[in-house]
């Protein structure tokens, strides 16, 4: 009997995407443990979908069994010797730290949370690549293992997870090359690339957003002062903060509302979009740098906007835009990454996005 598919998808992998959709709606209960297994239960459960659209592929590769033992292995060590910082988290789990990372609400590093799936997902999209590579037991690639490990053990000593997450990472992509070869590594390399964007960045993101924002205020002041005729005593620029004349509002840009401090998602995007649709590396590397000016750019917007708001049609407006609008980062940014994309895609192939016919 031939199964029907909606929009390319076979019905238990729209189950799937409800089921990841109520993970991460309830990814966010504090204070309890099961949303924390819930959400791990649907990553591995992204692995039979995946092995399940892939199915053709899955038959041609080697050393399957091999693999899976050493994952299993590798997710236990992590599991319960991955965390040793039981003041923060009260759990020996690398990954209970890392989704009370995720979830936390004074973060900004959701986006941990789909760098999973996006990865299963380009997974599929290279899948014919990766299984036209020769596939073979590669004992070079325990060195990366090892070095997973004593990163792993390095950070377990010193109670510092960030380390363990790359250690885990890091010995994850060698045990795909000890199972598959160097030449599997070599092609699986962006998709692995993307778990960079996993590791929390924490107080380090105000540290390094804090000349974005100096940045964004001193242009904020001259645009709104020059463009908008703004006098020098109707806007007061303090740091990060404008204020009006009165000293009674002011227009902050902070790095939990204006979008700076969510550069990394936005590098994300702009690194997804530039390897799936360019080849050549320096169109790549021109789309991952303009995710910072681009940020930039966004929140000059952003801030503009609230100040004209305010000036026309009084605070109480102004804050609304403020509190409400912190989108408009987003969008100016995506709609610039997007005018920047179209002018790089002259002269570059379209990439092969493969469509198989559905099986009986």
């Amino acid at each position: 009997m031939k199964q029907t598919r909606f929009f390319g998808l076979w019905p238990h992998e729209i189950a799937f995407a409800a089921v990841l959709a109520i993970a991460l709606h309830y990814s966010g209960n504090l204070g309890t443990r099961w949303p924390l297994w819930f959400f791990f239960a649907v990553v591995l459960a992204a692995l039979p979908v995946l092995i399940f659209r892939c199915r053709e592929e899955w038959r041609e590769l080697p050393n399957k069994f091999f693999f899976f033992l050493l994952l299993a292995a590798w997710l236990a060590l992590f599991c319960f010797l991955g965390n040793s910082t039981f003041g923060y988290v009260d759990s020996p789990s690398l990954f209970a730290w890392m989704f009370d990372i995720y979830t936390s609400p004074e973060a900004d590093e959701q986006h941990g949370l789909l760098i999973p799936f996006v990865v299963f997902v380009l997974l599929w999209w290279k899948r014919k690549e990766l299984v036209a590579q020769p596939a073979n037991l590669w004992p070079a690639a325990i060195g990366l293992v090892i070095l997973g490990l004593l990163a792993h053990v390095t950070g377990y000593v010193v109670q510092q997870p960030r380390l363990s997450v790359i250690g885990f990472f890091t010995g994850l992509y060698g045990l795909t090359g000890l199972a598959w070869g160097k030449h599997w590594l070599k092609a699986s390399f962006f998709p692995f690339f993307l778990f960079t964007f996993c590791m929390p960045v924490g107080e380090l993101a105000d540290d390094l957003t804090l000349p974005l924002r100096l940045m964004v205020a001193h242009i904020v002041e001259i645009i709104m002062r020059l463009l908008l005729a703004l006098p020098d005593s109707g806007l007061i620029r303090e740091g990060t903060q404008l204020f009006n004349a009165q000293h009674t509002f002011a227009y902050e840009v902070a790095p939990a509302c204006s979008g700076i401090r969510s550069i990394v998602a936005l590098v994300a995007l702009m690194t997804i979009y530039g390897f799936v649709n360019f080849k050549a590396p320096w169109k790549r590397a021109v789309m991952m740098l303009a995710a910072v000016p681009l940020a930039v750019i966004g929140n000059v917007a952003r801030l503009c906007f609230t100040i004209a708001v305010a000036e026309m049609f009084g605070q109480d407006a102004g804050s609304m835009v403020e509190t409400n609008f912190g989108l408009i980062t987003f969008i100016v940014a995506l709609g610039c990454a997007y005018f920047l994309a179209r002018r790089l895609e002259k002269g570059e192939p379209k990439p092969e996005m493969e469509h198989k016919p559905a099986l009986a």
